[in-house]
């Protein structure tokens, strides 16, 4: 129960416009500081003023990743209840509301297309490039042993790309699928499994940010360098657990948190690497389990990344 003080610190910090609106967007997922600007069409200081007053309400949390900032609604505590019950009472017809919603789509649908560009551009180099970040060899070899020795019946690889894990993974699974939005991967990752004489694994097109469940169930869920694309990984881990089958698992691999700001500005990474914390945190609000988690820091002397490898399962 909230002490008299803190509960109208809240109340205050909730009851406003401007910080309704901001409540109501940060429910469908967490967003940075630009979108929210883009959004709302307000200045960038205005609104950084507003999340702030909602943060030390304790109403969202802020999560800094070099020069960029995510917001998120708080998921647990009397500001995480007061703002469900604000956000359940919103009317989905009010037209700022509507428009608000038209336009976070809006800019969702411009990340992924600035994600899709670059990808068409990288497609025929997009394995050597990983090759040049990470000790991909040692992260292949415990994505393999992750499985331990099982076959399983379902594998769906969401982010396939070149069609890499399913190649890697060949022999643990009876049947595999392979999803991308990009066509050039989906060319290169054809012509790749087919090289290897690999039958029963397939790729098809298929919008991961909004995935269609008949695409499973599957026993194992894997997302490779796939999650720093995504400005609110939580969302998308969310909707990859709805393709589990009861009692099956997830294996992610990517970036632990870095500061290498190129990669937002030159590789489309939205996401400067993911932390445990995070992940246990995402896992968690999707139902699942961190297991495990290994590290393998880059191999080169210069300022390397390390990559990070998680196994989530479904405890239900």
């Amino acid at each position: 129960m909230a002490e008299l003080a803190e509960l109208v610190s809240v109340l205050k910090a909730a009851g406003e416009g401007t910080r309704v609106r901001l409540l109501a967007l940060l429910a469908d997922g967490a967003h940075s500081v630009k979108d929210l600007t883009e959004i709302l069409k307000q200045s960038q200081p205005r609104v950084s003023r507003h999340l702030k007053l909602l943060a030390d309400a304790g109403l969202v949390q802020r999560n800094a990743e070099g020069a960029w900032a995510y917001y998120s609604l708080t998921l647990d505590g009397d500001g995480a209840e007061l703002a469900q019950w604000l956000i359940g009472h919103l009317d989905p017809e009010d037209v700022e509301r509507r428009r608000d919603i038209e336009r976070q789509a809006a800019v969702r649908a411009s990340h992924t297309a600035q994600a899709t560009e670059y990808f068409a551009k990288v497609a025929s180099s997009w394995d050597l490039l990983k090759t040049l970040q990470v000790p991909e060899e040692a992260v292949e070899a415990a994505v393999v042993a992750a499985l331990g020795g099982r076959r399983v019946e379902t594998l769906v690889d969401l982010g396939t790309g070149t069609g890499r894990m399913l190649e890697v993974l060949a022999d643990s699974y009876k049947r595999g699928i392979g999803l991308d939005s990009s066509r050039e991967m989906l060319t290169v990752a054809r012509s790749r499994l087919s090289g290897a004489g690999i039958t029963h694994g397939q790729v098809r097109m298929g919008d991961i940010g909004d995935l269609d469940v008949a695409v499973g169930p599957a026993d194992v869920v894997v997302i490779h360098q796939v999650l720093h694309y995504f400005d609110d990984p939580g969302r998308m881990l969310a909707q990859a657990r709805r393709l589990l089958k009861p009692g099956g698992e997830m294996i992610i691999v990517d970036f632990a948190p870095h500061d290498l700001e190129f990669l937002r500005s030159e590789h489309a990474h939205r996401r400067l690497g993911l932390s445990p914390e995070q992940m246990s945190r995402w896992a968690a609000a999707a139902g699942l389990v961190v297991d495990a988690m290994q590290s393998f820091p880059s191999q080169s002397g210069q300022r390397g990344l390390t990559v990070c490898l998680w196994r989530l399962s479904d405890k239900t």
